[in-house]
């Protein structure tokens, strides 16, 4: 290839150059699916699987936990505002999806998407990013759930050794990585194990659970606002945005500050899309299960907002465990303490199933495209599932939520996101471009509005992300791209 291109541009010694440049940027064909992979998988999910499964992967600390938090810290009641600016930013992201998905049901999600469209390093960048929407995202909501199964062991009077539940290491007020004086946090690990075990023996069984518990813990939520509905004190609500501190706290600085953080509380749609091939009918039933997860989701997002907020003062709410704060406000209320607690664990669990379900998929993919070792896309000739990406997926989440704090993880999962969707937007433009003709299931509406305000929106949330957050962004890219660097480059199979 290099040969060909030095005798194309005629440049001497400054052909190399370009060509490296153009192998970066090589795009992967557009193939119909390989019928040898489908085999590896079980087509068994629907459209209503396909919803659970983007309810599940939603629906858990986001709403449980990150709504209490940037309200008290950065939006206040306003938090409900930063919720439907984050909802818009995703319904744009979720068309884009909705014709990626239909164009190309592939495994890899928004990778596929960006190595069929905008090349391979860009693709590379974006499947290592996807590492900070999946396996991160499992970790912070394990850490989450561990906060909340200690509540609900404390109300029964079992207390365990601080040091073994909560992270070695936290942030300061500055946002610097400080020791805590803690071990290890346990129950987040124990629950990524277990999670990761039920995923190895197969997707049925793990759709099936799932469903369980999204139905359950939406059935928890519409009981929540339902009975907080009365206890509303809508001085609470005033000022709706309050005034912005010295230290870029409120305002709207802070609603659009709460807006990129919460951001990642809209990811479950991008995880139906990675089991396109374990769809029975992808071109019709991924759109219903993508554009539906993040619609029932945004409308519980914010009516569970507006309720907290209105119950107390918003101040109040920065705890790991916002709803039993508001709730314990509210002695009328304590009877839903014990049924809540127990739903929103259970919610948080199909976050975690559902969180584990996609990357190892990502993983295959990545794999198969030889940008990482073969042995990850091997799937298990009995379960048919990507048990080898799978169990590396559990080991390195339950790494990161033994050790990390759920404030420093919710931004980086942002970060990655936000950069990840951006680029989605961008690809589908590209496409219509590229490949016009091409037959398309579903269309993105008004598609070149649609896709540059969605690349837009996406790419600036991620302005008002901390600015450590951005460091901790380059320090990650750098570790991926020596990878890509040493091992993905030399191993690709488009370039072979």
């Amino acid at each position: 290839m290099s040969s060909a291109i030095n005798n194309e541009s005629g440049q001497g010694a400054g052909a190399p150059r370009i060509s490296i440049l153009r192998q970066l940027c090589a795009v992967r064909p557009i193939d119909p699916i390989d019928p040898a992979g489908k085999s590896r998988l079980k087509q068994v999910l629907s459209a209503r699987a396909l919803i659970a499964i983007g309810l599940g992967a939603t629906i858990g600390s986001g709403i449980f936990v990150l709504t209490g938090t940037v309200a008290a810290n950065h939006a206040g009641p306003a938090i409900t505002l930063s919720l439907l600016i984050a909802a818009f930013g995703g319904a744009l992201a979720a068309l884009c999806y909705s014709e990626f998905a239909t164009f190309l049901p592939v495994p890899g999600s928004a990778y596929s998407y960006t190595y069929a469209t905008l090349g391979e390093a860009l693709a590379w960048f974006i499947g290592w990013n996807l590492l900070l929407e999946y396996a991160i995202s499992a970790s912070a909501v394990a850490v989450s759930w561990s906060a909340y199964v200690m509540s609900l062991l404390q109300d029964a009077h079992i207390h365990l050794p601080a040091v073994l539940v909560n992270a070695p290491l936290g942030l300061d007020r500055n946002d610097h990585v400080v020791a805590t004086g803690a071990l290890i946090n346990l129950p987040a690990v124990l629950i990524i194990a277990a999670m990761t075990a039920l995923l190895y023996v197969g997707v049925r069984g793990s759709a099936g659970a799932n469903s369980f518990m999204v139905a359950l813990k939406v059935a928890i939520i519409v009981i929540i606002v339902i009975a907080g509905l009365k206890y509303v004190d809508t001085a609470n609500w005033r000022p709706y945005i309050p005034p912005e501190t010295a230290r870029g706290q409120f305002g709207w600085t802070g609603v659009l500050q709460g807006a990129a953080i919460i951001f990642f509380s809209y990811v479950g749609f991008d995880t139906a899309s990675t089991t396109a091939l374990e769809a029975r009918n992808p071109q019709r039933d991924l759109p219903v299960g993508i554009i539906g997860a993040l619609i029932i989701s945004a409308l519980l997002y914010v009516a569970m907002a507006a309720v907290l907020t209105g119950m107390v003062p918003f101040q109040k709410l920065d705890s790991d465990a916002p709803v039993a704060v508001a709730l314990d406000a509210h002695p009328q209320l304590a009877w839903l303490t014990w049924l809540v607690k127990a739903g929103v664990i259970a919610g948080m669990t199909s976050v975690i199933l559902t969180s584990l379900l996609g990357q190892p998929r990502i993983l295959l993919s990545m794999a198969d495209d030889g940008l990482l070792p073969p042995f990850m896309s091997r799937c298990h000739p009995r379960f048919k599932t990507p048990h080898v990406s799978t169990v590396i997926t559990g080991v390195f989440a339950a790494a990161i939520a033994a050790v990390f704090p759920l404030d420093l993880l919710a931004d980086l999962i942002s970060m990655g996101i936000l950069l990840a969707f951006a680029v989605v937007c961008l690809g589908v433009l590209v496409l219509r471009y590229t490949r016009p003709d091409a037959p398309r299931p579903f269309r993105v509406p008004w598609a070149p509005v649609t896709c540059v305000l969605g690349t837009l929106v996406c790419l600036g949330l991620t302005y008002f992300l901390p600015g450590a957050t951005w460091l901790r962004l380059v320090y990650w890219t750098a570790i991926g791209m020596s990878i890509y660097a040493f091992y993905g480059f030399r191993h690709s199979r488009l370039r072979r």
